[in-house]
């Protein structure tokens, strides 16, 4: 499975941003989508994830009622919508997938990784 993460930028506090993760290869697979994040220094977290087939979802605390996740399976592609974001969401920002899980907070769970995108929130 290749994972190809786009929409990352600059954005002041408060606004908005929607990174798209494109999957291709063995989709079939996939139990799992996600995103995780990780800033200078800081080591990578989870962020958000959902179920590829059945919409379960879940989310970081820190995020939880600012993010959310959606895929389109026609497309192969999953989304992370970023509202209200504050200068603490600043990091690169990474997809991944697993063949097993879909709830993918454990990063051991993880088969795949896409590259990052960058995402900077000036206050």
């Amino acid at each position: 499975v290749q994972l190809q993460a786009s929409g990352g930028g600059l954005v002041q506090a408060g606004g908005s941003l929607r990174l798209s993760c494109a999957a291709s290869g063995r989709t079939f697979s996939l139990n799992g989508m996600g995103w995780f994040r990780q800033a200078p220094g800081k080591e990578r977290e989870f962020v958000a994830a959902m179920s590829w087939g059945g919409g379960r979802t879940y989310f970081a605390a820190s995020v939880k009622g600012r993010f959310t996740i959606s895929r389109d399976n026609a497309k192969s592609t999953m989304y992370l919508q970023m509202n209200s974001l504050k200068p603490e969401d600043t990091a690169i920002y990474y997809c991944a997938v697993s063949n097993t899980y879909a709830d993918l907070s454990d990063l051991t769970r993880i088969d795949y990784w896409g590259q990052g995108t960058e995402v900077t929130v000036s206050s």
